[in-house]
């Protein structure tokens, strides 16, 4: 599994000969769109920074030599499966950019009310690996059906940067409480506070590891337990 940071909260997870991405970044974004072709879309919060499912798709899927590349996209809570990966997705909320022109306000019966959003946190099971993108979020309080589900985390993709999701301090108190062996920040590049990462890395106080790629397998999650990874972007 190589797993790569496209700026603000758009993770690339290739596995395989399959792409994942979380929160691709539109063209209508406040950070350059992304630019590859994906299986599999998640996106967490309806906005441009992260709503690009079209920019994650190869080609005319239509055209008649088959050549084209729609992703599965998933922009909600639920159960899915594609393709041998088993995906969950848990409502939350997000407050991440409230001007009316970008947010979309949520449905009365999703329990969310403004000026807060959906954020959709997702659990992502392949290659026997659990991933979690909390996307968008702003509040450390989960539901009861996200705290009962997520378990044992390999790696657990964060935000950080104030702004609308967790401030760098609340963070890392939740990353921590969810015990995931590995944790990467993620929304300080491009979108958040320019001094989250370094006060988030502050915070935890026991030092990261920065690279350009995570590539990883079960066994190098080995004697893990709450490593710090920043990908850079």
């Amino acid at each position: 599994m190589i797993i790569t940071h496209h700026g603000g909260q758009c993770i690339k997870v290739t596995f395989g000969e399959l792409t994942l991405v979380f929160d691709p970044i539109s063209k209508n974004g406040s950070l350059p769109a992304v630019r590859f072709g994906a299986d599999i879309a998640l996106v967490s919060r309806n906005h441009p920074d992260m709503n690009g499912v079209d920019e994650v798709t190869y080609g005319d899927p239509s055209s008649p030599s088959g050549r084209g590349k729609k992703p599965f996209a998933v922009t909600g809570p639920g159960e899915y499966e594609r393709g041998g990966v088993v995906i969950q997705g848990f409502l939350s909320k997000s407050n991440y950019s409230l001007s009316k022109n970008l947010a979309v306000k949520p449905p009365s019966n999703l329990g969310v009310s403004p000026p807060s959003f959906v954020n959709t946190i997702y659990s992502v099971q392949l290659e026997d690996m659990t991933l979690v993108h909390l996307g968008a979020l702003a509040d450390t309080e989960l539901s009861q059906e996200a705290r009962e589900s997520i378990d044992e985390i390999d790696v657990l993709f964060v935000p950080v940067g104030g702004g609308g999701v967790l401030s760098p301090a609340k963070a890392h108190e939740l990353a921590v409480s969810l015990e995931p062996k590995i944790i990467v920040p993620m929304h300080w590049s491009g979108i958040g506070a320019p001094e989250s990462l370094e006060a988030f890395l502050k915070a935890a106080g026991n030092g990261s590891e920065k690279v350009d790629k995570l590539t990883l397998k079960k066994k190098d999650l080995v004697g893990r337990d709450g490593s710090i990874m920043v990908i850079t972007a």
